[in-house]
């Protein structure tokens, strides 16, 4: 069973941060939603933040009168509309206490300038406490090629791969030789920095690869080619700081030939197992390898570290890991948590107890924001 709740103030001011610039605004959108229905009236001032696709600020005002009104007015999901704000004042402003109320900024921007530290540079610029990984373990994570480095340099067992970047000359050759002598058909590519099953192609031979190649290419400059591994897809969630904790295991069954993005977000008829059902061991694999790769990465608040169990093979390989998982319904990382005893409002609260616990220990650090 988790450990206890971090001690939290009567009352918190939470920044609400969703939608963003990325191709998983819309994901975002309904995260976001999901959140400001759990989240406790009686103890939290919200004040959702919407980000366009275009980037910019506003405040959300569709949200803020369906919560004036109560949860059960939330839409299925929230639209980055309302008057313009500018950045860094609204999160300067979310760093002043409002009296004795302190301010937590929750950012469920997933993907690229959000996901990837970008916005986590910015908050600690505003000198702002906020959910999640810090600029570092946050740009590590999304950015899969790189994450896959540091992974391997911790001796994380890894599915097979390659990245390649868009400057590569001789790229379509150079990538049919290394797939045909490294990894063997079909393989997977996906763009390095994004998530959601976003961009992902399954290329079954050297045909398929021009288009996967433009594809990736279109949301990122580095791709990541990876070995089709034939094994469950299982996933654990990570939580705490100093202390960090996993879940119980979980596992995806897919409805196509992998989890893509109508299976995680439109209920395309994927099955989510929790707990997983394991042979005998393999949970507590899973919990250490998790937290093992969350360290390595170094993840702060909350994670989901996905893997693949290649029974009678490798057994398990770390697949990725990711900082702002999603929390739509149908959504893993909520799931996971309340199977191992921490339901959805409880989870957000500790979050929100573990952002401000971090903010209250650094803020004394040497030139940081107060």
């Amino acid at each position: 069973m988790p450990a206890a709740t971090p001690s939290l103030p009567e009352r918190v001011r939470l920044v609400v941060l969703f939608g963003g610039r990325s191709a998983e605004h819309e994901v975002s959108c309904v995260s976001a939603a999901s959140v400001l229905g759990a989240l406790d009236p009686a103890r939290y001032d919200v004040v959702p933040v919407g980000i366009t696709q275009d980037g910019a600020w506003v405040c959300a005002e569709d949200a803020r009168l369906a919560l004036a009104v109560g949860s059960d007015a939330l839409p299925p999901a929230l639209s980055a509309v309302g008057p313009a704000v500018e950045p860094l004042s609204t999160l300067a402003v979310g760093a002043v206490p409002s009296g004795d109320v302190p301010s937590v900024v929750l950012s469920l921007l997933h993907g690229p300038h959000g996901e990837d530290g970008t916005v986590q540079g910015l908050l600690e610029l505003a000198g702002v406490a906020y959910v999640g990984s810090g600029v570092l373990g946050s740009a590590l994570c999304m950015d899969k090629a790189k994450a896959k480095e540091v992974l391997a340099q911790a001796g994380i067992p890894q599915a097979r791969h390659f990245a390649l970047r868009d400057l590569d000359h001789q790229l379509r050759g150079d990538a049919i030789r290394r797939i045909d002598k490294e990894l063997g058909w079909p393989v997977f590519v996906k763009p390095a920095n994004l998530g959601s099953s976003v961009g992902i192609s399954r290329v079954k031979g050297p045909g398929g690869l021009d288009e996967a190649v433009e594809l990736a290419f279109s949301y990122d400059d580095w791709l990541l080619v990876e070995e089709a591994v034939a094994g469950r897809e299982i996933e654990c969630g990570v939580l705490g700081d100093a202390e960090l904790l996993p879940s119980v295991p979980g596992e995806v069954v897919p409805s196509a030939e992998f989890y893509d993005y109508d299976d995680k977000y439109s209920g395309g008829g994927a099955e989510l197992v929790v707990p997983a059902v394991l042979p005998e061991g393999v949970a507590g694999e899973v919990a250490t390898l998790a937290l093992a790769a969350a360290q390595a990465l170094r993840v702060e608040g909350m994670a989901r570290v996905d893997f693949f169990l290649e029974e009678g093979g490798r057994g398990l390989l770390v697949n990725e890991v990711n900082t702002i998982p999603g929390f739509t319904p149908h959504s893993m990382y909520p799931r996971l948590w309340a199977a191992s005893g921490v339901a959805y409002p409880e989870l957000l609260d500790r979050l929100v107890a573990l952002a401000l616990e971090r903010h209250a220990r650094r803020a004394g650090r040497v030139g940081r924001p107060r």
